[in-house]
């Protein structure tokens, strides 16, 4: 476990050199900002108050996001389970949510709604088919067997979800949970990149891009990709317990 750390820590070591290096070398900031100077500009940018408002917003509308397409999506499954007409009437929609750019539904979202909710949308709109699909596998894969036992012990509504149903879709809802999650985040600061929503990560990568702040940029990134991390975990961690709960 030491030495996998250890390792670990060693090529992440590597790369930050060979990016200083290499930005040594450069010697131009605007082309690329080395990892010191990046850094330098994070803990600028973690100094001030619009720096962790923005990040606040971004995370609180993207979790919204998060949540409403999960919960539609676990929804819209459960119905195209017990309803084939329910299936079929639906799946035209979720293959076009699926196949649609981002980018596309970004700009009819702007079009329709404006930037406040962008990233929201965005998220929901990411998140959803994802979740359908796979929660919709899950339950068309439950035992028969496991049905017709139910059935015979008259089992209630939420037993029956309980005890034959979520054990079915429990591996492909923590495992949509967990590609979403970090889709959904990523969507999520694409979408504030165009739509430029003040107080938000997306704006700022904007406005360093602009103003050809390279080591804003990359600090910025960094957040995101943090953050991202922090969230595909997170959330994923709590399903998982709310699942064995």
């Amino acid at each position: 476990m030491i030495r996998s750390g250890l390792k670990k820590l060693l090529i992440v070591l590597f790369w930050l050199v060979l990016w200083q290096v290499l930005s040594v070398l450069i010697d131009n900031s605007i082309l690329l900002a080395g990892p010191v100077e990046s850094a330098r500009a994070l803990f600028k940018l973690a100094a001030t108050s619009a720096f962790w408002l923005s990040v606040l917003l971004s995370v609180l509308k993207i979790t919204l996001g998060f949540v409403m397409g999960l919960a539609l999506g676990i929804a819209l499954a459960s119905l195209s389970y017990r309803f084939s007409f329910f299936k079929s009437f639906i799946s035209p929609v979720v293959s076009v949510i699926k196949s649609i750019p981002v980018a596309s539904f970004v700009i009819i979202v702007l079009i329709w709604a404006g930037s406040g909710g962008l990233s929201t949308v965005i998220s929901a709109l990411v998140v959803f088919p994802m979740i359908y699909l796979n929660v919709l596998a899950g339950l068309e894969s439950t035992d028969k067997k496991l049905i017709e036992l139910a059935d015979m012990f008259s089992f209630g509504k939420i037993s029956r979800i309980l005890y034959v149903y979520l054990p079915s879709i429990a591996p492909h809802l923590v495992s949509a949970v967990s590609i979403s999650s970090g889709m959904a985040f990523k969507s999520g600061i694409a979408a504030e990149v165009i739509g430029r929503p003040l107080s938000s990560i997306g704006n700022g990568l904007y406005l360093s891009k602009i103003s050809l702040a390279t080591d804003n940029l990359f600090a910025w990134t960094f957040c995101a990709v943090i953050l991202s991390y922090l969230f595909e975990k997170g959330i994923s961690l709590l399903i998982r317990r709310i699942i064995k709960a």
